[in-house]
Order: structure tokens, then C-alpha cells, then sequence
């Protein structure tokens, strides 16, 4: 069995991509909306973080999380929230996947991928190079044509409080580098 390497740092900021399980479709709807932001609010009462940037795609989403000054578990964070929605939803979305007989032996749901890509965020510059391509992320998949048009996105607020102008990614495509998200 692979033993995985995580990078934790106390207080750390991180990059995280979440995939559902065979990549079905099935995070923006009603239910799974509802219940996703329910769970993180419920996590985060006992295991504080703040988002600072997030975006929900059909098969996957994007975020940044910073974890308070004297914490560094991120990964019982993403579990929980994680746990929450598959008890609440796996009975009621119906998803077509097939379950392997390696998750049944594991007793896992069809919702999850098993993994999750981390990333620690560096400093300022790394910082805004994930706020980047989370927010182009919508745009790049073929779900809209700019960022501000994904209703599921954190960009609205970054545009509000004046982070980002209000025609960010509209008139050309944001220089991304290509390991942004994948490093």
C-alpha cells in the first residue's frame, strides 16, 4: 500500500482539489449544494478554518483553505466534511456508479474519490496564481464563458471587495502557469 507524503504546516494555507467518485456529476445540485455548505459550517464549529477561496464544479471543486495559528490537520477537515455529505446524500442522489468490491470490502460510498491534491500555498504570488485558476476554472471546463457567470464561485466576493476587477477574465485568458493546481 502506498504511504502517501503530506506536506502540514501549523497555521498553513492550502490548495485543494476534491474529485467525486468517476468523476459523476452530481456536486451542483440542490441537495448536494445545501448539504456541502452544511457541512463544512459544521466542521468548522469544531475544527475552525477559513476559506479564502472556493469553487464548486459538477465533478470536483477547488478551494483554499487557512488553518488557525495553532493547527495542522487539514486532512481530518476534508474527511469530515467529506463523511457529512455522504451519510446525508448517498441514499438520495441515485448515482450510476458501480461500487468495486474493494470499496465494499472498505465499507466506502460511490461519492468520493479515495484522494484528494493538496498543495501548500508558498506566499502572496503562489497564493494568487490558485486564486487564478480556481476561478478560471469554470470557464476552462466549458461551463461559462467568464468567471463571473458561475454561479457556484467565490470570485462574486473577491469582485466586491475589490481583489479582483469586475471584468477579470473576460476579455483574454488569465496567464496561468501550466503547473498551477498539479504541482
Amino acid at each position: 500500500m502506498p504511504n502517501y507524503r503530506r506536506i502540514t504546516i501549523t497555521g498553513g494555507t492550502y490548495f485543494f482539489t476534491q474529485v467525486t467518485y468517476q468523476r459523476y456529476p452530481w456536486l451542483c445540485g440542490a441537495l448536494a449544494r445545501s448539504t456541502l455548505r452544511a457541512s463544512i459550517e459544521k466542521v468548522r464549529e469544531k475544527y475552525p478554518f477559513a476559506i479564502d477561496a472556493f469553487v464548486l464544479l459538477p465533478d470536483h471543486f477547488h478551494c483554499i483553505f487557512t488553518l488557525p495559528e495553532e493547527d495542522s490537520d487539514y486532512a481530518t477537515r476534508l474527511r469530515l466534511i467529506k463523511t457529512f455529505v455522504t451519510k446525508t446524500c448517498k441514499d438520495k442522489l441515485k448515482l450510476k456508479t458501480k461500487t468495486t468490491q474493494s470499496r465494499k470490502k472498505r465499507k466506502e460510498s460511490n461519492l468520493w474519490q479515495r484522494r484528494y491534491w493538496e498543495h501548500v500555498i508558498r506566499d502572496e504570488e503562489d497564493f494568487a496564481r490558485h486564486c487564478d485558476y480556481i476561478y478560471y476554472n469554470p470557464v476552462k471546463h466549458g461551463l461559462c464563458k467568464t468567471p463571473q457567470h458561475w454561479r457556484f464561485s467565490s470570485i462574486h466576493r473577491f469582485i466586491a471587495q475589490g481583489i479582483y476587477p469586475e471584468s477579470w477574465g473576460r476579455d483574454r485568458v488569465p496567464d496561468i502557469p501550466m503547473n498551477v493546481g498539479y504541482e
